[in-house]
């Protein structure tokens, strides 16, 4: 009994610790490289999290409609390599972003870059292109 108690538990944590890896997603399957996007906008949320580290932007468009982005960066751990901390993005700054846009014409996009407070900073973009 106590056997199959331990293989039970061994099993389910095994599984459990795993999933992370399985939600993760290649670049490929995302997202559009021949469908660039440069967004300019107000920064609404920021997520510093693993793997991917997000923040959202209001960006107004020709017409005066504002549409809600999702721009998906490199994890913390690339990010603090490329100069970023966890207070570098704030709510309510103004941003731009240049990128790729998702392949399902959503308002998500890859970032590679952000203009930050007038300085350029790396994205850790998980595209194999570095700009």
């Amino acid at each position: 009994m106590k056997i199959r108690l331990l293989a039970v538990l061994v099993a389910t944590m095994a599984l459990t610790s795993a999933m992370p890896v399985f939600a993760h997603h290649s670049f490929a399957a995302e997202f559009d490289s021949t469908k660039t996007v440069s967004l300019t906008g107000v920064v609404t949320k920021v997520e510093w999290m693993n793997p991917h580290t997000y923040f959202y932007i209001d960006v107004r468009d020709e017409s005066g409609k504002v549409a809600n982005w999702a721009c998906e960066m490199g994890s913390p751990n690339g990010l603090t390599r490329q100069g970023w901390t966890r207070n570098t993005l704030r709510v309510g700054m103004k941003v731009t972003m240049d990128g790729t846009r998702a392949k399902d014409g959503s308002t998500k996009a890859n970032a590679r870059n952000v203009m930050v407070d007038g300085k350029k900073l790396g994205a850790a973009s998980s595209e194999a292109v570095t700009p």
